[in-house]
């Protein structure tokens, strides 16, 4: 089947692709619509990340159509980090001095993963889903870029559950954070970032702290804050999103 795919992924024309799509798409068989959705996202995707490579500069703004097609072609709007956080990652990536982390792999892996590579510096993926995990290693894979996945399943850490992080194989300090996870049901949500990896988050660094329009991820940051001497506003307007600086 995958064969036949790339098959008619090579022939399929996006005019013909439109077309199927138009008067006559109710008339497709379910399995023909199916891969004819999974064959637009993929074009659209390819499409907007030659676009992406060229100047991710460009991209970094809310509401940039690049990005707008970016989260289409991945394919997972639902968890996928919306236009205004991924604008926020990418600026803040352009600008970071030092290696990169990432709690939680997504699209934002691949964005984040190419302007790691053009400005020369580490990027770190943290991640506890096996698909997810693979899915963004494909990605990455494709598009030649050196950003190191970690997947490993949860670890309970007593008082909360966090990510298992090898420490022995990562730089000395991270310069940037961009979390994104783990899911808000685990025990503790994402409070475990800061207490694990402390002494790797130097003054300076800035942590980019998603779904700040959750209860849970407020809470989270004013511990921080109280607990580990941080400073944190929030950003955006649709998605909002908390950008705390350690000091």
């Amino acid at each position: 089947m995958n064969g036949l795919q790339n098959t008619l992924k090579s022939v399929v024309s996006p005019k013909a692709l439109s077309f199927l799509r138009g008067a006559y798409y109710k008339s497709v068989p379910p399995q023909i619509r199916s891969f004819l959705r999974g064959v637009s996202r993929d074009d659209v995707f390819q499409r907007a990340m030659k676009q992406f490579l060229k100047d991710p500069g460009a991209c970094a703004y809310p509401g940039n159509p690049v990005l707008i097609d970016l989260i289409y072609g991945w394919g997972n709007e639902a968890w996928s980090a919306m236009d205004e956080f991924l604008a926020g990652c990418i600026d803040h990536a352009l600008t970071s001095r030092g290696p990169i982390l990432e709690c939680g792999s997504g699209l934002s892996t691949i964005l984040l993963g190419a302007v790691a590579k053009r400005q020369g510096q580490g990027h770190w993926v943290l991640e506890h889903k096996p698909a997810w995990a693979n899915k963004a290693q494909r990605y990455l894979s494709e598009y030649k870029l050196d950003s190191i996945i970690y997947a490993k399943p949860l670890k309970n850490y007593g008082d909360f559950c966090w990510y298992e992080v090898p420490l022995d194989r990562m730089p000395d300090s991270f310069f940037l954070v961009v979390c994104d996870g783990p899911p808000s049901r685990t025990k503790g949500g994402r409070y475990g970032l800061i207490p694990v990896l402390r002494e790797r988050l130097k003054s300076g660094c800035v942590i980019l702290l998603d779904d700040a329009e959750r209860e849970a991820e407020l809470d989270i940051a004013k511990r921080w804050e109280a607990e580990f001497d941080t400073s944190f506003n929030i950003q955006g307007t649709f998605k909002p999103y908390i950008n705390m600086t350690v000091s």
